[in-house]
This record gives C-alpha cells, structure tokens and sequence, in this order.
C-alpha cells in the first residue's frame, strides 16, 4: 500500500488549494489511475484540510512517482520542486496507521471531526463506482470505517461541536464576545454551509442571510432556520447590513475581492466586518483584509479554537488509539484469510 499527499499540518491553504480536486477531476486522476499497470486498486481524497492519493501497487517495486506531476496535469498547473517539500508518503503498515488516523479524525484540523468519516467513504463510493476498488481496498476501508464510527461512539473524541464549521462559528463568538442581536450572511448552502446555518440558529442571531448558486436550496434551508434568502445581485447591500460573513461556496474562483469590499466598508461608517472564508479553494481574495476596517479569517486559522470541548478530545486520544490498534489487527486478520484462500471469492459488503 501507498500514500502520496498533502494536508493542513504540511502545506498552507494556499498550496493546498492548488491541488484540490473538484469531483470531476477525482474522476479523471482515478481513470488515469485505472489504466495504469502499476496500480491494483486505488481511491482520492480531496477535502479542505487534505489532497490523499491512496494507491494498492501492483508490487513494492512499482514507481508511484508520476502521481503529483499527473495531478499537476490535470489541474494545468506546474509542478516544481518547490512543492514537493510538502508531500508526504506512507507505505505499507504505516500507510494503513494513517488511513485509521484519518478516519478516526485524529489527523483532522479539528480534533474529532464528524464530517471526515463521510468523506472517506465518498471518496471509496466513487473509486467503487468506476471499478477501482478491490479486495484489499474493500476490506481496508470498511474496517477504518467501524473504526471511525467505533471512536464517535464510544469515546468523547466527537464531543460537542466537531467541524470547520463550528470552529469557525466559535472562532467569530470569540473574535465579537457574542453572536446575539448580530446580523449574519452564510454564502453557500452546502453542508458546511447547512452546519453554520443550525449553529448560528441558537446563537440569538438578529438576522440570518443565506446565499447560495441555486435559490431553491437558500430557500429551503432559510426556511427551516428561519433565515432570509438573498441572491447575489444583493451581495453589495447584505454586505452593508451584517456583521459577519460566513463563506463557504466551494466556487472555483474569488467570488469576493478588494475591488468590491472597499466601497462597501466606505459605506459602513466604521462598523467592523468579520469575514470567515471555510471553502476550499478560498473564495474571499486575501487581499480584502488589507482594508481598514475587515477581518479575514481562514479554515488554516480554525486551530487556535480551544475550549472545554477540545480538551474532553484531547483526553479520549488514548482510547481511539487503542481502537486504531484494534483495528488494524483486525484488518491484517482479515487480509490473511483472503491470501490463505485465494482461489475463493471474497466479498465484504460496504460499510454504509
């Protein structure tokens, strides 16, 4: 087994960014995975916070170093040696420790983090659905899966709030000592999006605007929130009412830039303007914090959220890694009997 990739602890979001890969582009690098003969099974991660490529070799010997410039092909960017000081490669045992850790959230930038677990299992679904995934991956995955939902259940390492979305949203309370009687615009409607939305809810929110591509899906979910849908022809005159700006659209480019913000803050009379940009590529231009009066926060500035909570986490760290041990146990139990009979099918259903 091999790894090759990239995370929040190794690369800054804005080398991150340039490698992630949109569904489409999963979809590429893993057809062009498949039609290699080096590899056996593969399946991609790409999230915010990590870029994995996940690769069962067809032998140690086989040379797995044209996966990053295949990935720089794809995403039509150049790959320099520059960049290669933030990879990193695990193989073999310690390949399947890291896939354990992921999906335990242990390796997530918030320590315990729920939506991991998901992801990890999209990313499995779309390698399975254009038939990259085997009896090794098969097998692998469905145990770190257990173990993932094993540590949520049964230790505190998911304890109260435990995604990007509520650091962010506890970073802002921290940043203005309250979120009561504010006025909050959420761009994106999409799970972290949703996740910010029924956060903010309970926080005693003067006003909740939510903006998203698709109107019908602000709609719904300003519904059940009890928000207000705006479109982006409002952007300018939502951005003179809140106080915070929580974006997480997951567009391809900046949606918000220094050009549009600055007029907007000449407007405010010099009420303060709390941006927290959690999409992955970022969608706020960096240089909009250079405007008096902004303050741009980012999914690479969500670490310094602390609290009873974290330290509840920190403390379950000990059993989640005797889960790990478990299940790894379990895994090379598990494997053994596929090689003792391998004349034989195997078949283990999809952990769901």
């Amino acid at each position: 087994m091999y790894i090759i990739g990239l995370n929040h602890k190794t690369a800054p979001i804005e080398i991150r960014e340039k490698f992630y890969l949109n569904p489409s582009q999963q979809d590429l690098l893993l057809s062009e995975l498949k039609a290699n003969p080096s590899v056996a099974e593969a399946f991609v991660m790409s999230t915010c916070n990590r870029i994995e490529v996940y690769v069962k070799r067809v032998d140690r010997f086989s040379d797995m170093e044209f996966i990053i410039p295949l990935i720089a092909k794809i995403k039509k960017i150049v790959f320099d040696f520059d960049s290669a000081k933030y990879l990193y490669i695990y193989k073999d045992d310690q390949a399947v420790d890291h896939l354990m850790r992921v999906a335990t959230g242990i390796d997530s930038l918030v320590l315990g983090e729920k939506q991991i677990l998901g992801q990890v299992k999209s990313s499995v679904e779309r390698a399975r659905a254009l038939s990259i995934i085997s009896k090794y991956f098969n097998i692998l995955t469905n145990v770190a899966i257990r173990a993932g939902k094993k540590a949520q259940n049964e230790t505190d390492i998911s304890c109260g709030g435990s995604s990007v979305s509520w650091a962010a949203i506890n970073m802002a309370e921290e940043h203005l000592q309250t979120l009561h009687g504010k006025s909050i615009l959420i761009i994106g409607a999409g799970k972290m999006g949703e996740l910010a939305l029924a956060q903010i809810h309970s926080k005693g929110a003067a006003r909740i605007y939510l903006m998203n591509r698709t109107g019908e899906k602000a709609e719904a979910l300003a519904e059940r929130f009890s928000g207000i849908p705006v479109s982006f022809m409002d952007m300018k005159d939502t951005l003179l009412d809140v106080d915070i700006c929580i974006c997480s659209a997951g567009a391809p480019h900046y949606i918000l830039d220094k050009s549009m913000v600055e007029p907007i803050m000449a407007k405010r009379d010099h009420r303060k303007l709390l941006f927290m940009d959690i999409s992955m590529p970022r969608n706020i231009d960096p240089q909009t914090a250079t405007i008096d009066g902004v303050c741009l926060f980012t999914i690479d500035d969500l670490d310094k959220v602390v609290g009873e909570n974290m330290k509840k986490r920190q403390s379950a760290l000990v059993q989640v890694e005797n889960i790990i041990g478990q299940k790894i146990k379990e895994f090379h139990e598990k494997w053994q009997k596929v090689q003792d009979h391998s004349d034989s099918d195997f078949f283990e259903p999809a952990e769901v």
